[in-house]
C-alpha cells in the first residue's frame, strides 16, 4: 500500500534539491523505524531557521556524514512533527506541503492547524527568501 499523506492522498514528493526525507528518498516517509517522526514537509523561512538552531536542532549547517547539506529559506524538509509544532506554538512555524505530508504527523498536529499553514510552492521556492 502506498504512503499516505495527512488529507488522504498518496504522499508526494517533498524535495529533492536538497534530497530530503528519513530515508533519503524526497518522501516524507514516517513508518515505525522513523522514532523522530519526519512527517512534515516544510518550505524552511530564515525565521523557522533560527527557531530551530536556538532550540538545539541545527538545521543550518551541513552534516556529511549524515546526508545532511544544511538548509536555506525555501528549501523544502521533511521536519520532525513535534519540532513544527513547538514553532507553531512559538509563532513562527514554518508552511506545510500537505499533500507531502505524511498521515503520522497527525499524531502529532491537528489537520486543522496544518492546514492553517499550508502553502502551494512555486517551481523555484527560492523566492520565498
Amino acid at each position: 500500500m502506498a504512503e499516505r499523506n495527512v488529507l488522504g492522498g498518496e504522499l508526494g514528493e517533498c524535495g529533492t534539491d536538497p534530497v530530503t526525507g528519513y530515508y533519503r528518498t524526497g518522501r516524507c516517509i514516517a513508518d515505525e523505524a522513523d522514532l523522530g517522526n519526519h512527517s512534515i514537509c516544510a518550505v524552511m523561512t530564515a525565521e523557522f531557521l533560527e527557531h530551530q538552531q536556538q532550540h538545539g536542532n541545527d538545521l543550518l549547517t551541513p552534516r556529511p556524514e549524515w546526508l545532511f547539506p544544511g538548509l536555506r529559506p525555501g528549501d523544502r524538509w521533511c521536519v520532525v512533527a513535534v519540532r513544527w509544532l513547538q514553532a507553531y506554538e512559538d509563532g513562527v512555524a514554518a508552511p506545510v506541503v500537505l499533500a507531502c505530508t505524511h498521515e503520522r504527523a497527525l499524531e502529532v498536529v491537528p489537520l486543522e492547524v496544518l492546514q492553517q499553514h499550508a502553502v502551494d510552492v512555486p517551481d523555484d521556492p527560492r523566492v520565498l527568501e
